[in-house]
């Protein structure tokens, strides 16, 4: 007999999940990044950063449904991205922009 495929997800339940508020412009406005379960996590974001994926990362937010927080977490990665560019050959424009606009959210406190 066959057996189905498992509806259980191979993501642990009890991690943090990062997701990217990404702004297409003023004429399509800000939206949320549709992100595949398995690449919610921090390394993987980061490394999207790094590679590019995103163009203008405008925020992103980390949660734990499970724990019950969630919190801005643009400025945390903005610091470990500027930590890493020793490690870097290459940098993507869209990642030293995200640096240059996180910092400047930082410095004015909003």
């Amino acid at each position: 007999m066959r057996r189905s495929p498992s509806i259980v997800p191979h993501v642990a339940a009890d991690q943090d999940v990062y997701l990217v508020l990404e702004d297409f412009g003023d004429r399509l406005g800000r939206a949320w990044c549709e992100t595949a379960e398995e690449d919610g996590n921090r390394a993987t974001l980061i490394r999207h950063l790094i590679e590019g994926q995103y163009m203008h990362p405008a925020r992103i937010v980390a949660f734990n449904t499970t724990q019950g927080w969630s919190r801005d977490v643009t400025a945390d990665i903005a610091d470990e991205l500027r930590r890493r560019f020793v490690e870097l050959e290459e940098v993507a424009p869209s990642m030293l922009e995200f640096l240059e606009r996180a910092a400047r959210r930082a410095g004015t406190g909003s």
